[in-house]
């Protein structure tokens, strides 16, 4: 569907919910442009990874495929903004 998706609009495409590197090389497989690591405010589930805790695997992906990679939840302070970015994330 992302290449579709791409041909139609000419936009770039992000991958939001990207939780694992399993979903990662899926969607960069399939045309993804940027990946976005999000828990959806993890109001599914108790148990489900923090997006900190998710992004390192996330982020090899997009290291090895020169991909961005975007995380949003569970920032409560700033200094979680320079945990993430050095954790791989390109934009939080």
């Amino acid at each position: 569907k992302i290449q579709e998706v791409k041909a139609v609009s000419q936009l770039k495409v992000l991958a939001k919910g990207v939780q694992c590197k399993e979903d990662a090389e899926n969607a960069v497989r399939n045309g993804a442009d940027a990946l976005w690591v999000t828990n959806h405010g993890a109001r599914q589930l108790d148990t489900v990874l923090t997006t900190l805790e998710m992004l390192p695997e996330v982020a090899e992906v997009g290291r090895k495929h020169r991909v961005p990679v975007v995380l949003d939840g569970g920032i409560m302070r700033g200094s979680h903004v320079f945990k993430a970015i050095a954790m791989g994330a390109d934009a939080v």
